[in-house]
């Protein structure tokens, strides 16, 4: 009788964590379903990643991947649900953090979704690459932004995140740090030399939507003078013609109109 051939510890451990996959991973997967990065009044179609070869733009989402192992599946799970020692023990055994599931998302994507901010940084620090989107235009870089997680920003300008890149409405990580009063983050976005007076597909830039979106409260206020110290344009108007200071105007929002009157020239 022959013996069989020795096992590969990389099938060994993937069929040992695969069966945990199955355990944990349905619900914690699950758990990032439906979230986009705001709330806006319309939507824009996503264009898929190409096929599993030829990946070198991440401006493109990712497109379904079926073949996904059941090593690389756990690594995702175990970035979703925050589990560093896990997620350091999967990379040491050979899962790919450039893998993606069937939504297009990575571990690193599935980390800052559920904000880990370690699991974030170890995947990061691993090769897992910024820019990559998913099938919703959602890239790590452009969701830390939009969720105020300002150190998984700094990391992912650190680590070659694309500042033209642009969300599913056009917009860019000042656009919708902006929207959000995200403060901090938009210091780190203008003083790594982002676009300023960028405008999405909603006819918006940063400027306008910290006025429409925001509250008018004092982190939108901060937002708003850096904007303008920045050299954002104050007399650039959305589509109807209406000024950001008139916006502020309508609002009530008086600091923010002196603001932009000063900036104006008024």
């Amino acid at each position: 009788m022959t013996r069989p051939a020795a096992r590969t510890r990389r099938q060994t451990l993937g069929e040992m964590l695969g069966l945990m996959g199955l355990l944990m991973g349905g619900a914690l997967l699950a758990g990032q379903g439906g979230q986009t990065l705001a709330a806006r009044p319309s939507s824009a179609g996503s264009a898929p990643y190409p096929p599993r070869g030829q990946r070198g733009d991440s401006n493109h989402a990712a497109a379904r991947n079926d073949s996904i192992s059941a090593l690389d599946r756990n690594l995702i799970t175990a970035a979703s649900g925050g589990d560093l020692e896990l997620v350091n023990r999967l990379i040491a055994a050979g899962a790919s953090p450039q893998a993606v599931d069937e939504r297009g998302r990575s571990a690193l994507l599935a980390a800052v979704y559920n904000r880990h901010g370690d699991v974030a940084r170890s995947l990061v620090l691993a090769g897992a690459d910024v820019n990559r989107k998913d099938t919703e235009s959602n890239s790590p870089f452009l969701l830390a932004a939009s969720t105020g997680q300002a150190d998984v920003v700094r990391l992912a300008m650190a680590h070659g995140a694309d500042l033209a890149s642009t969300d599913r409405y056009d917009g860019t990580a000042l656009i919708a740090a902006s929207q959000h009063g995200n403060t901090e983050v938009v210091k780190l976005l203008l003083k790594g030399g982002i676009a300023v007076d960028h405008v999405n597909q909603l006819g918006w830039t940063a400027l306008l939507e910290a006025v429409i979106l925001g509250d008018g409260s004092a982190p939108y206020e901060e937002i708003v003078q850096l904007l303008l110290d920045a050299g954002a344009d104050a007399n650039l108007a959305d589509r109807e013609g209406v000024t950001p200071t008139r916006h502020a105007r309508e609002r009530g929002y008086k600091t923010m109109v002196k603001m932009l009157m000063r900036a104006r020239g008024h």
